[in-house]
């Protein structure tokens, strides 16, 4: 990796560097697999701070699908419970057009920052939807169904995913 390279990774891995946005940014604009690379590692890193500002960089990347996959992966672990929403926000520098169901299981089972990010996404982005994601999201809200955080929680998902997976089933019906 090249030294300037180097240096940038090393400002945005400083917690005492107060220009660490900046210095994200330019490192998206690198936009090698090199780079991807080493910022996807720091997205799965132990340092939540780190790995949302991996995120911002490979927002500025060409590499939307690799870095979506460890992003949601992120959100997904464990670790970063506390910090749900801070990568569900960064989702919005991408396209999420083929991320419904990661999406949708963010809604389900994220924190409440998470869940009402989504819950926007969901209402405002126009995602590629197939037979096949349609499955995919009745699963993972039958999961929810028999895993409710609350029943009060069970019955305010009900009355807004039940319209949605109506809604998309209906789109493969007519056809």
């Amino acid at each position: 990796m090249q030294e300037e390279t180097q240096k940038l990774f090393d400002k945005i891995c400083d917690p005492n560097e107060k220009e660490a946005f900046y210095f994200a940014e330019k490192l998206g604009k690198i936009n090698t697999e090199e780079v991807r690379d080493k910022l996807i590692e720091l997205v799965k890193g132990d340092n939540w701070e780190v790995a949302y500002l991996a995120c911002r960089a490979l927002s500025k990347t060409s590499f939307n699908k690799e870095s979506l996959e460890a992003i949601f992966e992120a959100i997904r672990d464990k670790k970063n419970q506390k910090h749900q929403g801070a990568f569900v926000q960064i989702l919005e520098e991408f396209d999420l057009s083929e991320s419904f169901v990661d999406i949708f299981r963010v809604y389900l089972f994220g924190n409440f920052k998470a869940e009402t990010l989504a819950k926007e996404y969901l209402d405002s982005v126009e995602f590629e939807i197939t037979p096949r994601t349609i499955r995919k999201a009745e699963k993972h809200w039958n999961h929810y169904l028999h895993n409710p955080e609350d029943e009060g929680s069970l019955q305010v998902k009900k009355l807004e995913v039940e319209p949605i997976l109506n809604e998309m089933r209906e789109l493969f019906s007519e056809e």
